[in-house]
């Protein structure tokens, strides 16, 4: 995984290189978008797949989805396995963080000489791809996060990870939700575009949450600070 540290250069060098990009990005802001181009894209997911998991990551823009490639084992069967991705809805609040995902044109090639029984199924054509979503559910990246999972789609809980075990991300999480909200996420011809909404349980929710996730937490602490001034 490239570090921080290294996406920023890179995204500083790309906006030297393409300085009409600062323009549209704050335009963009103003707008409350926020624009990736697809060559920075390709650029990270190039430098993911050097790391453990997939490998050879390959990402394209076919708008309004984007297209991904990656080198995965699959029960034991490594496959050249690319889909095209369209983010149908996302879901976001105090304890809701889900993404439903389309999965279209879904293709496998069998990347060695094994003789398993997905490979089988892939070489005859009998393995239906057109339920890729159900075929995901396989894959022990994807399979912690999932949801649900049926025929072409994917609905992934990021609630699931680990770091949603810590109080204070699922704080953070909780106050953030109720500033903004993702509205989609979808394709350009050069770029990945990712739409906000501001408020979307309004401003008394917003309040709400600062003072349920940031005041509360932060009284007994304010209080002992104080206590020891007073000493």
């Amino acid at each position: 995984m490239p570090s921080p540290r290294s996406i920023v250069e890179r995204a500083a060098r790309y906006l030297r290189d393409h300085p009409e990009e600062i323009g549209r990005t704050a335009r963009d802001l103003l707008g409350l978008r926020v624009g990736v181009p697809v060559g920075v894209l390709r650029e990270l997911f190039d430098r993911l797949g050097d790391g453990d998991g997939p490998k050879n990551l390959t990402f394209d823009a076919v708008p309004p989805g984007f297209r991904v490639g990656a080198d995965v084992e699959l029960m034991g069967t490594a496959v050249r396995a690319e889909t095209t991705i369209y983010v149908e809805r996302i879901e976001t609040g105090p304890d809701t963080l889900r993404i439903e995902l389309r999965l279209e044109d879904t293709r496998m090639q069998v990347l060695d000489e094994g003789e398993t029984a997905v490979a089988a199924l892939i070489r005859s054509g009998a393995l239906d791809l057109t339920k890729a979503g159900s075929l995901a559910a396989h894959l022990p990246e994807v399979r912690a996060l999932l949801a649900d999972s049926h025929d072409n789609r994917l609905v992934i809980d990021l609630h699931r990870h680990r770091a949603f075990g810590d109080p204070v991300v699922r704080r953070i999480v909780a106050v953030l939700s109720s500033l903004l909200t993702v509205r989609h996420v979808e394709t350009e011809s050069d770029r990945l575009e990712i739409g906000f909404r501001a408020f979307p349980r309004g401003i008394r929710g917003a309040a709400r949450a600062v003072r349920e996730h940031v005041v509360r937490p932060a009284k007994p602490w304010i209080r002992g600070m104080l206590g020891a001034g007073r000493r």
